[in-house]
């Protein structure tokens, strides 16, 4: 197939919907954990592990696909992989086991990753400058939908049916990707642009460390995901243990932190071209830098409440959005025809430095927020000095 050169709006569509694998394939499930554990006669601790399992993949799948987008093209690798997606995905609905759902997962990131990793790289392929920082925007709008829409689909479909109804709608998702990824995506990597074997991969990843702007651009990405995770993975326990919220009010408030992600994209978008997308990073990092004062502060002082709470999930998760957006779409600028490797890379400390969250702000107990505030507080200046360095360098 010849690479084609442009990003439709119909093909930004269908990227950003294969970009959101991950909100689908985690969030859907979360609210089956305890009728899976029951059912399948595991631990809490085991059935923990099947989220484990997919993020691990996720990670991994991220550093070998990406490269072999590169070398073999986008569509060829998207294609098999979404079709491993949807199949492995079909086969953990009939998981007679925990130990079989556990490796079906693990087998469900690595190949699921590629609809994170080449969508990115495919749709910084087909555009430049503002556009790039547009379409990224976009597709981080449309994947911050999924926190929103996951966790209410999952549960409805578990009031009708049962949890193996919940993974019946996901590997309906999941067919849905590979049928959009086979009749809708193009190639967008020329074959004079490609690299060969495993040499040349590796070759692109030291290239690309070694150079000082992708670096300080990955750790800012890294660290901005690192510091909203941290509040993802804790705000169950600070909200409703720490804080007294109900339910409701604990929904609302996880619901209002994807709404300023989305808020901050849409804004993103709008603004390219007129603000330049390194300001753009550092009012990000300035935000959530003045997010984590803020709750140190307060945990520090007990005088956190739920509003004040609300208040500075949505600074940083607003924050975040900016970050991440406008870091990757510069850095996969500089990766050039090895977007795929460049994009891996951003993948990997994005998981890197989420991984890291929540055993360290777990690490105290479920009775306080300050190792989520400290957390939160520590990513967020990383990633706001990564980010005047960079400014500094890019004069």
């Amino acid at each position: 197939m010849t690479a084609r050169r442009r990003l439709t709006p119909g093909l930004l569509a269908v990227l950003s919907f294969l970009a959101a694998v991950g909100p689908f394939a985690t969030d859907m499930y979360l609210a089956s954990f305890t009728a899976i554990a029951r059912d399948l006669g595991a631990r809490p601790s085991s059935v923990q592990l099947t989220l484990t399992a997919f993020l691990i993949g996720m990670g991994v799948g991220q550093l070998l696909l990406g490269p072999l987008s590169d070398q073999s093209g986008r569509r060829p690798v998207l294609v098999v992989s979404l079709a491993v997606f949807a199949a492995s995905s079909v086969a953990m609905v009939f998981a007679p086991n925990i130990a079989v759902f556990v490796v079906l997962r693990a087998l469900q990131g690595m190949s699921g990753s590629a609809g994170v990793v080449v969508s990115r790289a495919i749709a910084v392929d087909l555009s430049k400058g503002p556009a790039a920082i547009r379409a990224i925007s976009l597709i981080a709008m449309f994947v911050g939908l999924g926190p929103l829409i996951a966790p209410p689909v999952g549960g409805a479909i578990l009031t009708l049916g049962d949890w193996r109804a919940v993974l019946a709608a996901l590997a309906a998702i999941a067919v849905a990707m590979f049928a959009l990824a086979a009749f809708f995506v193009p190639e967008s990597l020329p074959r004079e642009s490609r690299g060969s074997g495993l040499r040349t991969a590796l070759r692109s990843f030291g290239a690309l460390l070694g150079d000082r702007r992708f670096l300080l651009l990955m750790c800012v990405f890294g660290l901005g995901f690192g510091g909203m995770m941290s509040y993802i993975s804790a705000s169950p326990f600070v909200g409703q243990v720490v804080l007294e919220m109900p339910p409701l009010l604990y929904s609302l408030a996880f619901a209002a932190g994807a709404a300023a992600m989305i808020l901050a994209n849409f804004t993103n978008a709008r603004l390219a071209g007129r603000v330049p997308a390194r300001r753009m990073m550092l009012i990000g990092t300035l935000l959530s830098l003045a997010a984590g004062a803020a709750l140190t502060a307060l945990s520090a002082s007990g005088a956190l409440s739920p509003a004040l709470f609300i208040a500075c999930a949505f600074a940083l998760t607003g924050g975040s959005g900016l970050v991440m957006s406008n870091s990757s779409a510069i850095a996969l600028s500089l990766a050039d025809d090895t977007r795929g490797s460049g994009s891996a890379l951003l993948g990997a400390s994005q998981f890197a430095v989420g991984g890291l969250a929540s055993p360290l702000v777990g690490a105290w107990g479920e009775h306080t927020a300050l190792p989520m505030s400290l957390f939160v507080l520590t990513a967020s200046a990383l990633a706001c000095a990564g980010a005047l360095r960079y400014a500094l360098l890019a004069r």
